[in-house]
């Protein structure tokens, strides 16, 4: 079996929305959440999402849930402080009944131009792997500053790679992680992927997609709403081009 953990705790921040989470913004007419839900929904590799959400929102999420179809939920669970325990949250329910092949994909719900074909190959690096952590390289230099103003530190930039979402993991071994992680009083990495290699193991990695942006910030949404025209303009154009047009 696959799951997909969706976890949008959070209230946006880095935003700067005061009136509502970035998770909830419309963009092309529903929810970025939503946008992001009908990827894994569509996806006749996954078979059983849990979400784990704000939870003043939960009861508008429900109703968004059925209004626009997203039928493969199995629960809705109140997200934590941070996105870690939002993470857990979400893991421990579909760790109440899984088997030993079974895999988890653990994606912010703030990804809504995720790829099918992304979701596929993290689901099949995964089987082979035990992980898959989905990264672009770095087009830009990277240096290290503990001030803000100084440093005295650079990296490769061919070294350099951005992580994404989802990841993939085997259920049964990132809930040991995350049951690792309370002993250890480890309880807010960035990402499952720093979990793991905080705890001292590898992770894999494999090359995803720069498209698949994670809107963070509000110039995220011109990059996000461009990235919706394009595929608007493109599916126009290979219709206009069956029928010899000019486009």
């Amino acid at each position: 079996m696959v799951s997909a953990v969706i976890f949008a705790g959070g209230v946006g921040s880095r935003f700067k929305s005061v009136d509502i989470p970035k998770q909830f913004v419309e963009v092309e007419g529903k929810p970025i959440i939503i946008h992001t839900l009908e990827k894994f929904c569509r996806h006749p590799m996954v078979d059983q999402i849990a979400i784990a959400c704000l939870e003043s929102w939960i009861d508008v999420l429900k109703q968004q849930l059925e209004k626009y179809g997203i039928t493969k939920v199995i629960s809705v669970v109140p997200g934590g402080a941070n996105g870690h325990e939002s993470i857990h949250n979400g893991l421990m329910e579909v760790a109440k009944d899984y088997g030993s092949e079974d895999i988890v994909l653990i994606c912010d719900g703030v990804r809504p131009m995720i790829s099918e074909q992304l979701i596929t190959n993290c689901i099949e690096e995964t089987k082979k792997c035990g992980s898959a952590v989905p990264v672009t390289q770095s087009i830009d230099s990277v240096l290290e500053s503990f001030d803000g103003s100084s440093c005295n530190k650079n990296y490769l930039r061919r070294n350099m790679f951005i992580t994404q979402a989802p990841q993939g993991y085997y259920v049964e071994h990132i809930v040991k992680a995350h049951e690792e992680a309370a002993k250890r009083g480890i309880d807010n990495p960035i990402s499952s992927a720093e979990l793991l290699i905080e705890l001292g193991e590898k992770v894999h990695i494999f090359i995803g997609e720069r498209q698949n942006i994670k809107v963070t910030t509000p110039e995220d949404l011109y990059t996000l709403r461009a990235g919706y025209y394009y595929e608007h303009y493109r599916r126009f154009a290979k219709e206009e081009l069956k029928y010899g047009l000019d486009v």
